[in-house]
């Protein structure tokens, strides 16, 4: 399953994507290195947590639902269970692919 890109997210699509199950938004940008580090691992996250659909979010594109969000640093995730905000892994720090596993596995 590869992950959906969206360019541009505004609150209505982002309460459409988020209504129902389980839904991790990773917040991202073309030019933040700790993001390309993390890139790599994305496809084999997505496979551990299978059961939950992910989407990369470009956070230029998507400023005014990042800032509404409070996303300062990128990449940052936010999970969603069946549209309410579960869970945030929000910071400026580069992550690893352990990290976030370990946060996503925290959730359940």
């Amino acid at each position: 399953m590869k992950m959906e890109e969206i360019k541009e997210l505004n609150q209505t699509k982002l309460d459409e994507i988020t209504k129902s199950g389980r839904v991790v938004l990773e917040f991202s940008a073309t030019w933040c290195p700790d993001c390309r580090f993390l890139d790599p691992f994305l496809p084999e996250i997505e496979e551990d947590f299978s059961d939950s659909k992910f989407y990369k979010i470009d956070r230029d594109g998507s400023i005014d639902v990042a800032k509404k969000l409070n996303i300062m640093g990128i990449p940052s995730f936010v999970v969603y269970q069946d549209g309410q905000e579960i869970g945030r892994l929000v910071n400026k720090d580069r992550k690893t692919k352990q990290q976030v596993e370990d946060f996503l596995r925290s959730l359940d």
